[in-house]
């Protein structure tokens, strides 16, 4: 019998110690093979998580005008309007496939298919490509409804429109170095003073345009960064026209919330988004520089892109928090809700300000 708890539990660490040993023993002896898989499979498994750590940081914010005086051979002669755009296209895009760990979303294998936050990241970049390219085929390179679209531009959008999971015949970055290319071939005839065949126009009406898409991807991230707490809402899809009517009827109010499991996911495809969007703010403050300073609204562009970088804060969480709105515990979704927010509003002021006469 024992005389103590402690000299009970003593005993049978002593016990499972001897026969953690003797089994040890009896593996070494009998299966070497055995214990050089263990071993082989524990070192893998370190390294992965490693790699995975490391693949998950994301890309810092740089200098659009530094990238694109690199593009054009450092000849300021050659900036002309529209080639920070097209090289904030270009090197955002760039980006996204060369960044620490590669392109991720289409990954099959360890650790990339065991990450979360990246490909939601990138996915919420892609978003903004594929939006700005729309707008650089459709409205940017023309000048007027009926003139012909750009071919290395069209080809371009429809590249960057290719599944982003595909990872074999053919695969996604194949298809997205691609369309960096025919960008490329658009930047080197638009940067050319001799070469006519290519152009961008910075009129107001364009940039109205693009903004317009910006303001309903920012305005749709918020509510879903928002519905992380959950909300009874009432339904406001025919407010403002009595007459206005909808495929089907919904009810008059709804319960809108975010999945537990799901606010992670927007909140990296939104701060991807926001990071993506930086780039190309700056890339339009040089190259709509003088609509802007007719408008008195560059102030109002460079306060946009302050309250975007606001949502690159490092976070020192481990994981993204989905506190109530005042509870205990944090709500990351909230906080960055309240920057998205705060820049689709000031996006909304612009675009009213750029449409006065």
């Amino acid at each position: 019998m024992f005389d103590s708890i402690t000299d009970f539990f003593t005993g049978v660490q002593g016990a499972l110690t001897r026969r953690w040993r003797e089994f040890r023993s009896e593996v070494a002896d009998t299966h070497p093979w055995l214990r050089l898989g263990v071993g082989v499979v524990a070192i893998y498994l370190v390294v992965v998580v490693i790699f995975g750590m490391i693949w998950s940081s994301e890309p810092d914010v740089y200098s659009v005008r530094e990238r694109a005086l690199v593009e054009v051979g450092n000849d300021d002669q050659r900036l002309v309007t529209g080639v920070q755009t097209t090289v904030a296209l270009i090197s955002v895009m760039e980006t996204l496939l060369n960044k620490s760990g590669g392109y991720l979303s289409n990954d099959v294998l360890p650790p990339g298919m065991w990450l979360d936050n990246v490909p939601n990241w990138e996915y919420g970049v892609l978003i903004q490509v594929r939006d700005l390219s729309k707008a650089m085929r459709e409205a940017f390179s023309r000048s007027q409804s009926q003139s012909t679209e750009d071919k290395d531009l069209a080809l371009a959008e429809s590249r960057f429109n290719f599944d982003n999971r595909s990872w074999l015949l053919p695969q996604t970055e194949g298809e997205y170095a691609e369309g960096v290319k025919f960008l490329r071939s658009y930047l080197k005839r638009l940067s050319d003073v001799e070469q006519t065949n290519a152009q961008f126009y910075a009129r107001s009406d364009n940039l109205r345009y693009w903004l317009s898409t910006v303001e309903t991807r920012l305005g749709s991230m918020s509510q879903r960064l928002s519905a992380s707490v959950g909300q009874r809402r009432l339904n406001t899809d025919l407010a403002g026209d009595a007459e206005a009517q909808q495929a089907t009827r919904t009810p008059s109010e709804l319960e809108v919330k975010t999945s537990w499991n799901k606010i992670d996911d927007v909140f990296y495809e939104t701060r991807g988004s926001a990071w993506a969007l930086i780039h190309f703010l700056e890339a339009i403050d040089a190259d709509f520089a003088d609509v802007l300073e007719k408008k008195n609204a560059r102030v109002s562009l460079k306060q946009i892109i302050r309250e975007l970088e606001g949502s690159q804060e490092a976070v020192f969480s481990p994981v993204i928090l989905n506190g109530s709105g005042f509870g205990v515990l944090a709500n990351h979704s909230l906080v960055m809700a309240n920057y998205i927010s705060r820049a689709n509003a000031a996006i909304i002021d612009l675009r009213e300000l750029l449409s006065q006469g």
